[in-house]
């Protein structure tokens, strides 16, 4: 039997919900006994509370204090993936809809979504470190042949993985026009496809820079291997110590590290880097809040401490201001939105493919972090809480007739 006082509020808050969605989720506590949050023959989410200690964290849920449950072991989940993060944020909303945007608690999670950090060049090493250098094994269990830990372009659809990747890269490539005996620098060039892609097929001669020690040796080795040593030097570089001119630039899942306050000097350097008559390329993940902030249901503050350390989502608003203020001129914005949520989907698949080599690999802190992260950011990416974008751009001032005339040049070569 329950304690009557935490049976009498679990109910209120059963029927609550109830009143509100029909939910096919079934609770299962600690002493066996089950409660069911709606009407349904078979859950498809099972949710295992290992102790009373837990139950705060369900009446009153976030994203975060979820995500904090899970991976603490307080709860577990039964069903596919998919369905629990679908089901956790229906939560989380149910509960921030209760509680009212005007309470103390939303005020304070207001103040922690608008927190700056500091983005040292110390402290940026530490969480590329953090993020990135789990282990190459790791990452090789559920990436793409080539590693490539960023959006892949779907071109038709029904692209495999590895497929979709390749034409991410020469998307990309196309887009910035680059040609043979160009010097292309990619910042943040992770395990080496970019570069190496545009050494091999566009004839390029290409700088990239990781903070990364991993992808570094990697990406040396894949060089080395591909018989561009000639064409390709990978640097564990700061792209604030980058020095020299290049026809081309590219930077591809990294400026979520940069920081909102340090977008203007990060363009900013970017524009002291690119030639004159040069045109680079920035991929990266935004907020879809105009104001800039994290997601509302709490997810920010979970990728913050345990995935992606000191990472901050501009609104593409602000970083397209910033660009200009930077110096250049966006040239194209391009929506990545919905290929996005398909490369999750399938990370997350091949995830929960290879659960227990991962398991064994990790331990089961990490791996139950990574689970929900990737779910969650493939349902946030679908629901339009997060975006993505890939904004060409040049110096400002230039004249006219430095533009395309249409956009035929990216799909006509293709």
């Amino acid at each position: 039997m329950l304690n009557k006082a935490i049976d009498a509020g679990l109910r209120r808050w059963v029927e609550n919900i109830k009143k509100q969605e029909n939910l096919p989720v079934r609770l299962v506590l600690w002493n066996g006994s089950q409660i069911d949050l709606g009407a349904f023959n078979t859950p498809e989410v099972t949710l295992e509370v290992k102790s009373p200690a837990a139950l705060p964290l369900l009446v009153s849920p976030t994203l975060e204090s979820l995500g904090e449950a899970y991976i603490q072991e307080k709860i577990d989940i039964g069903g596919k993936l998919a369905d629990v993060i679908r089901t956790s944020y229906r939560l989380a909303e149910l509960s921030a809809r209760k509680s009212g945007s005007h309470s103390a608690g939303a005020m304070r999670k207001l103040a922690d979504m608008t927190k700056h950090f500091k983005h040292t060049k110390a402290e940026d090493k530490d969480s590329i470190h953090y993020h990135y250098d789990v282990s190459n094994d790791f990452y090789k269990l559920w990436l793409d042949p080539n590693l490539v830990y960023s959006c892949a372009y779907f071109e038709n659809g029904d692209e495999d993985l590895e497929t979709a990747q390749y034409k991410k890269i020469d998307h990309i490539l196309t887009k910035i026009r680059l040609q043979p005996g160009q010097t292309l620098l990619d910042i943040g060039c992770g395990w080496g496809a970019l570069v190496i892609r545009a050494a091999s097929k566009f004839g390029a001669r290409c700088v990239g820079i990781t903070l990364s020690q991993n992808q570094h040796d990697l990406a040396v080795q894949r060089v080395r291997a591909a018989g561009l040593e000639g064409q390709i030097e990978i640097r564990l570089q700061d792209y604030r110590d980058i020095k020299g001119s290049f026809d081309r630039i590219t930077s591809v899942g990294m400026f979520e590290h940069v920081g909102r306050v340090n977008l203007v000097s990060y363009f900013a350097r970017i524009n002291e880097l690119l030639a004159e008559e040069g045109v680079a390329m920035n991929h990266g993940i935004t907020s879809t809040d105009p104001d800039s902030r994290d997601s509302p249901m709490g997810g920010g503050d979970f990728i913050d401490r345990y995935v992606f350390p000191k990472g901050e989502l501009p609104h593409i608003s602000l970083a397209l201001s910033a660009l200009q203020q930077g110096g250049l001129e966006a040239l194209d914005v391009e929506n990545l939105r919905r290929h996005y949520a398909r490369t999750l989907e399938m990370w997350a698949a091949s995830y929960e493919k290879y659960s227990e080599q991962i398991r064994e690999l990790v331990g089961e802190k990490r791996y139950r972090i990574w689970r929900v992260y990737l779910a969650g950011c493939a349902h946030a990416f679908e629901v339009d809480d997060v975006s993505i974008y890939q904004v060409i751009c040049q110096k400002a001032g230039r004249k006219a007739d430095a533009i395309p005339w249409s956009r035929r040049y990216i799909y006509g070569a293709k």
